[in-house]
C-alpha cells in the first residue's frame, strides 16, 4: 500500500513547544516524501469552534492523513480520511480521552508515552522526534552553568534557585526565565536570572557558550530544551526518570535520582533532593575537559542520528496507519 502523501497537521499555535513542533514535524514529513500543510490554531471561544465545526462538516476529504498535536480536535475529522495524534501525556485532558476511539492511531514521542496510551487501548507506534540543530562551533564555550526553562513552571527552577543560594562558591549560573506573576527571592551574585524576551541568537548564543546545562524537568512530552542542549555538545543534567531518562543517559549526560511528586494528566511529575542535585552538580565541577568533551560528543552524535532517523520513523508510521 503507497503511504499517504498529503498531511494536515493541526495544533495551537503557542508560541511555546507546540510551535516548534509544527515546522519539524512538516520538515520531517517533507523529507520522508509527502506534502504538507500546516493549520495553525489561536486560542478559540466555543462560537468560532463552532462555525470550524460546520463548515468542515460539509466538506469532503482534502487531505489523506491529519495529524493532531497534543489535543483531538473533532471538528476537523471530515478534512482526512484518516486522523492521528501525536499527543503530550501531562496535557491529555479528559476530553481527549474520550474522543480517543475517534483516532486511527496514536503516534508517540516516547516510550513511555507508548506504554501509557497502549494500556488506553489504543492503537499506539513509536515514532520519537526531534529538535532543532543549536550548535555554533564559532561561539567560545564557557565552563558554567545555563538553565533555559521559557515560560515553563515544571522544569524544577525555584527548587534550583534555592540551592544555588546555599552555594556561593558555585561558578555562574545563567537562567533564563520568561514565566510571569512569579515571585522570586533575592539571588545570589553566582546568579545571572534573565526575564525578559531573548532574540533567537542571544538564546542561541547561551546555550553554546554554557558546557553545562541543568534541565530538572518534572516531565517532558519529549523534551526539547533537553535536546536542544544536547546538540551544543553540552553536558545535560536531568532527572534519573522518564522519560528524561531516554534522551539523557549515563553516557553523554548527569543524572540525578528522582522522587514521584504528583500527577499532571496522563504523566508522573519527579523532583530532586537538595542533596541528589548537589551531588550531580559536584560531578560536574570534578570533571576535567576531555571527559565533558568526550560526553558532549556523545549527546551530538545522539542528536544528528535521532533527527536523521525520524523521517524513516514517520514514514514507517504512515504506511501502518
Amino acid at each position: 500500500m503507497p503511504h499517504p502523501d498529503r498531511c494536515q497537521l493541526i495544533a495551537r499555535d503557542n508560541g511555546a513547544g507546540l510551535s516548534r513542533d509544527l515546522p519539524l514535524l512538516a520538515d520531517a514529513l517533507q523529507r520522508a516524501g509527502c506534502s504538507t500543510q500546516i493549520t495553525g490554531l489561536p486560542h478559540r471561544g466555543r462560537f468560532t469552534e463552532w462555525l470550524t465545526r460546520l463548515s468542515l462538516a460539509r466538506k469532503r476529504p482534502t487531505f489523506d492523513v491529519n495529524v493532531m498535536l497534543e489535543r483531538i480536535r473533532p471538528e476537523f475529522l471530515r478534512a482526512a480520511q484518516r486522523s492521528v495524534l501525536i499527543p503530550n501525556p501531562e496535557y491529555f485532558r479528559s476530553q481527549d480521552k474520550i474522543a480517543l476511539p475517534m483516532m486511527d492511531a496514536v503516534w508517540v514521542k516516547t516510550w513511555h508515552a507508548e506504554r501509557l496510551f497502549q494500556a488506553l487501548g489504543a492503537n499506539t507506534r513509536y515514532i520519537g522526534f526531534t529538535s532543532a540543530d543549536r550548535f555554533d562551533a564559532s561561539i567560545l564555550r564557557k565552563q558554567a552553568f545555563f538553565h533555559g526553562p521559557g515560560r515553563s513552571g515544571n522544569k524544577g527552577t525555584q527548587a534550583l534557585l534555592a540551592l544555588w543560594r546555599k552555594h556561593p562558591e558555585w561558578p555562574m549560573l545563567t537562567v533564563a526565565w520568561r514565566r510571569k506573576r512569579v515571585e522570586i527571592e533575592a539571588l545570589p551574585a553566582n546568579v545571572t536570572l534573565i526575564r525578559d524576551h531573548l532574540s533567537d541568537a542571544d538564546y542561541r548564543r547561551l546555550q553554546n557558550e554554557h558546557r553545562f546545562h541543568i534541565c530538572p524537568s518534572q516531565t517532558e512530552g519529549f523534551g526539547h530544551y533537553l535536546v536542544e542542549a544536547m546538540s551544543c555538545r553540552a553536558v545535560v543534567v536531568t532527572l534519573d526518570a522518564e522519560p528524561m531518562n531516554e534522551l539523557v543517559t549515563a553516557e553523554r549526560g548527569v543524572l540525578v535520582p528522582a522522587q514521584a511528586i504528583g500527577m499532571q494528566d496522563l504523566a508522573t511529575c519527579y523532583g530532586f533532593t537538595e542533596a541528589a542535585m548537589e551531588e550531580g552538580i559536584e560531578r560536574c565541577l570534578s570533571m576535567d575537559l576531555p571527559t565533558t568533551e568526550r560526553m558532549g560528543e556523545a549527546a551530538r552524535t545522539w542528536h544528528e542520528r535521532n533527527h536523521a532517523g525520524f523521517p524513516q520513523r514517520l514514514l514507517e508510521a504512515l504506511r501502518a496507519s
